[in-house]
């Protein structure tokens, strides 16, 4: 394994604008990825396999639930120094990102902002630790972008619940000890629940055969008579806006981790392009390199902008759904045309394993569908600005 030389571009000076714990948060976070990831990621995403050993390094470095307290076992940093975890993370890897974010955006949040004092005090110190690990279910075979039309139900009986359905896409679920999942009551009406591994007729079967995210866990959620104890059921908040509101916060770690993948592809190809020689000189010396260069790093520093100033936005509790749906859109789509670029710039070498760029363009095809696709966050922008809807 060659060692990971990576250097991060702030070609307009960011980091003046992060106050010193940010950098320090970052800092420890891109460190701990050169060191614990980039040794084993190219090997785990050839075997297809989650690395379970990272899990205590990923909590260490406080990506499990940043923003949560810290008297729930959460760091209590603020959403821009998620975002910097983020974006570290995926610059080594987008599937181990999903396992970070999945943890803190789709199981902490909703057991903090919609669950009881009991549910946080029983499972976000856990959670924090990596000593639980939790999935999201709100995807189902025939319910993606239209979740509103989702089946999985439970029913009233009495001292518990009965869930019947299934959960598709969900990240984490082989091995998580814990799924949040949304199902609709006896009315119709979306509720979230506490479903524990080992409860009877709950089933994690693993997705496999996939060419994206192979280094993270991908599977079901199956409900067959499933008894939820009442007391696992989130009462704080219910409709469709609780798991949508989960979304934003998972979208917005996404619209900063997809430009730590971004850097790493360009990063790869500025170097590769100073070194590889081709009629006499570094490649890095022909016009059509240096625009293909020039390029990326603009994009990436547009899109570093947009997500600084969203941050700003959130933690100033004004950002809105429609503003976290652009930048989520815009930076995995920039993040994408980037790792096509770069892979360019290597020729027949971008495709190996000796580089993270074809390994970064797979896994982002799925980040660009995942937690909303491409073109639903259009139609999210469009009816924003005209106030028409253009879903039904």
């Amino acid at each position: 394994m060659k060692p990971d030389l990576f250097q991060a571009p702030d070609y307009y000076n960011l980091d003046d604008l992060l106050t010193e714990e940010h950098k320090m948060v970052r800092d420890a976070a891109r460190e701990w990825v050169k060191r614990d990831v980039s040794p084993i990621i190219e090997q785990a995403a050839q075997d297809a396999k989650f690395p379970k050993s990272i899990i205590k390094g990923l909590a260490e470095i406080g990506a499990f639930g940043p923003y949560i307290p810290e008297e729930y076992g959460g760091a209590g940093l603020d959403q821009i120094a998620y975002g910097l975890i983020m974006q570290e993370i995926e610059r080594g890897d987008s599937g181990v990102r999903s396992t970070a974010s999945v943890q803190s955006s789709l199981v902490m949040y909703p057991i903090y902002k919609y669950g009881s004092e009991e549910q946080r005090k029983k499972y976000l110190p856990k959670l924090a630790s990596g000593e639980f690990m939790g999935c999201f279910g709100l995807t189902e075979p025939d319910h993606g972008s239209n979740p509103s039309g989702m089946v999985t139900n439970f029913k009233d009986k009495g001292d518990h619940y009965l869930l019947n359905g299934a959960k598709l896409w969900i990240s984490n679920s082989p091995f998580a000890d814990i799924a949040v999942v949304w199902a609709k009551n006896e009315d119709g009406r979306i509720h979230g629940l506490i479903v524990e591994r080992g409860m009877e007729g709950f089933s994690t079967p693993e997705t496999h055969n996939k060419w994206s995210l192979r280094a993270s866990a991908t599977g079901e959620l199956i409900f067959d008579n499933v008894k939820i104890p009442k007391e696992n059921l989130l009462p704080n908040k219910s409709g469709l806006g609780a798991p949508l509101g989960c979304l934003d916060s998972a979208r917005f770690g996404i619209a900063w981790g997809a430009i730590g993948a971004a850097m790493d592809c360009y990063d790869t190809a500025l170097r590769y392009s100073k070194e590889r020689m081709q009629f006499g000189k570094p490649i890095a010396g022909f016009q059509l390199q240096q625009k293909k260069l020039a390029e990326m790093i603009t994009e990436i520093t547009k899109a570093q902008l947009l997500a600084w100033r969203l941050g700003v936005l959130r933690n100033e509790g004004k950002a809105t759904s429609a503003q976290i749906s652009m930048a989520k859109r815009n930076n995995v789509d920039m993040a994408l045309k980037i790792a096509r670029e770069a892979r360019q710039v290597l020729g027949a070498m971008g495709i190996t394993g000796d580089y993270s760029i074809m390994r970064h363009m797979m896994n982002l095809e799925s980040v660009i569908t995942y937690e909303g696709t491409h073109d639903i966050h259009l139609l999210i922008t469009g009816l924003d600005i005209t106030g028409i809807s253009a879903f039904n």
